[in-house]
């Protein structure tokens, strides 16, 4: 294998030097650097064998990308490496050499993170003008490598580009007709787009607030036919919306014809109760209701130190969905048919709460599946779930962008916005930003003021 000084210059390509949670996050991602050249530091491998068994989606990247580097044409060893393909660079696995003087004066501990670094450092020493860049979605790192003077930057490859440009699903619309107003409320609820004038580019399944004076109605635009529709305030198996997002939520949720639905928001809007409710209210439509989330161990802290059996191990992580379905059945009383109907689906298993990581290999054919907390999903992971859905499948997907508990995920790198900014447009796919908590007053205060 190549030596850290083994780099030719090669005009004004660059040299990306890749950490292992890169690749880890995304197994593909050796082949998103244009014409510039990829290093590997051997402590990358080293770390990589270590995940390339068992069945979470980091094996998966791991052994992905182990077949794709054993796959390339050209030999890895030699000073420029192996070609990535045609208009790409190339692709070298680098040794480390003798720990770098800036890192033994500042850092005690050997880490593979150091190690890392040091042969980023040896690279950059040998490069000449040849800018050399080290990847890695792991913040300390970065700021560490910035402290030695070595450039640094995130993989930016599946980031949306602003979290502030991010589709929401709705618009408000001031100073419109009142006649326009008027129309919603007769003939079905339906108008025309061509005599919406006050709307520009609306989207397939986008929604509006349309507003003049006193007067105001609900809409969201149906692209099939290009007409507006008037959103009515429905009550769904005992939930009723509380505010206009609300509202929102429930028609993409009940619409048949809308196969993926994401809903944000941050705790208490009503996310998960929201889709839960349309679950249960158009249950004989599908097979079988699915909840769903990952497990993300609080405190970086894995769930073996946790007492019991897996199941008591699990059940805390999953206690917010028996949490919103306890609050739906809370709606009627003990005895009456509809709060029996969802004990009945729970025995019948047409009602499930189960980690993500149990759905792997199961038939996703006419499922309502909502997945909570996507928020924690990669993209890839994401991109996994959604190719899977069968015929008759309809996907949910809910979480608070701002509210992340993975490491190596941010508001503009986690699957659910990556979901929402690359699916508008489509006219089988909704979204809706709910903005207002409706769990109590209390509640509303704690969220503004600590």
């Amino acid at each position: 294998m190549s030596g850290p000084d083994a780099t030719p210059p090669r005009g004004d390509t660059k040299l990306f030097v890749l950490d292992t949670n890169v690749i880890l996050h995304d197994s593909g991602s050796i082949f998103h650097f244009e014409e510039h050249d990829v290093a590997i530091p051997i402590t990358v491998l080293e770390e990589i064998d270590k995940f390339k068994r068992g069945n979470e989606d980091i094996n998966f990247q791991a052994r992905e990308f182990l077949r794709q580097i054993d796959a390339l044409t050209g030999d890895l060893i030699s000073g420029r490496g192996a070609p990535l393909g045609p208009r790409l660079g190339h692709i070298r696995v680098v040794l480390g050499g003798e720990l770098d003087a800036r890192l033994k004066a500042s850092f005690f501990q050997d880490t593979p993170d150091h190690r890392i670094l040091n042969t980023a450092l040896a690279l950059q020493g040998k490069a000449g003008s040849r800018r050399v860049m080290l990847v890695t979605k792991d913040t300390n790192l970065r700021m560490k490598a910035k402290s030695v003077g070595l450039p640094a930057q995130d993989y930016t490859s599946d980031k949306i580009e602003s979290f502030d440009k991010l589709y929401t699903g709705k618009r408000v619309i001031e100073e419109c007709p009142p006649e326009l107003i008027s129309r919603f409320y007769e003939n079905g609820g339906m108008v025309p787009a061509s005599e919406v004038a006050c709307v520009a580019d609306p989207v397939p399944n986008e929604n509006f607030i349309l507003r003049t004076g006193s007067k105001s109605v609900l809409a969201t635009f149906r692209a099939t036919d290009r007409v507006f529709v008037r959103v009515e305030k429905t009550n769904t198996y005992g939930i009723s919306p509380r505010n206009a997002e609300q509202s929102f939520a429930l028609k993409a949720l009940l619409n048949d014809e809308v196969k993926l639905v994401t809903l944000a928001g941050t705790a208490g809007t009503g996310k998960t109760l929201l889709a839960l409710a349309a679950a249960l209210e158009c249950r004989q439509r599908y097979r079988q209701i699915l909840l769903a989330r990952p497990v993300v161990p609080l405190g970086n802290r894995d769930l073996g130190y946790l007492p019991g059996d897996i199941e008591a191990k699990l059940d805390p992580y999953m206690q917010p969905l028996y949490d919103n379905l306890a609050v739906i059945r809370h709606q009627f009383g003990d005895q009456d048919a509809a709060a029996q109907r969802i004990n009945d689906l729970r025995e019948q298993e047409k009602l499930m709460i189960t980690p993500l990581a149990y759905i792997r290999g199961r038939s996703l054919q006419r499922l309502f599946f909502i997945i909570d907390e996507a928020q924690n999903l990669t993209p890839h992971e994401v991109k996994t779930i959604i190719t899977r859905a069968g015929e008759g499948t309809k996907i949910v997907l809910t979480g608070d962008i701002r509210q992340i508990d993975q490491p190596y995920l941010d508001a503009l790198s986690n699957g659910l916005s990556y979901l929402i900014n690359r699916m508008v447009g489509q006219p089988i796919f909704a979204h809706v930003t709910l903005e207002k908590g409706e769990r109590s007053a209390l509640a509303d205060l704690a969220s503004e003021l600590l």
